[in-house]
């Protein structure tokens, strides 16, 4: 069973800064790429950011300059630091992962993690 699980969440002001963590946990192979999605109130979920196993990186318009994802292979783990936040950025956030459970057999699954709330507000 392979499990991401997200933290890091919560409530900050507008222009503050939050970091998500997302940590893998199991039994497989290989995690390629790793995203962060968010999914706010009556709205469709949402790329935010993702990032490659060699470490590239794209991010949706709305938070290039003021988020950035990274990744430690060695823990497979993915954070997202934001800063400047604003109230349109309130959201639950989710991690999210293809995973090569194993490779003879190859077995592949999209993971994603449980969510983690962020609220901007005042």
């Amino acid at each position: 069973q392979v499990q991401l699980v997200e933290s890091g969440g919560g409530l900050v002001q507008p222009g503050g800064s939050l970091r998500l963590s997302c940590a893998a946990s199991g039994s497989f192979f290989k995690i390629n790429a790793m995203g962060w999605y968010r999914q706010a109130p009556g709205k469709q979920r949402e790329l935010v950011a993702i990032i490659s196993s060699a470490g590239s990186t794209n991010y949706a318009d709305s938070v290039k300059g003021r988020f950035t994802i990274s990744r430690d292979n060695a823990k497979n783990t993915v954070y997202l630091q934001m800063n400047s936040l604003k109230p349109e950025d309130t959201a639950v956030y989710y991690c999210n992962a293809p995973v090569v459970v194993t490779l003879t057999p190859f077995k592949n699954l999209e993971v994603w993690g449980q969510g983690t709330l962020v609220t901007v507000s005042s």
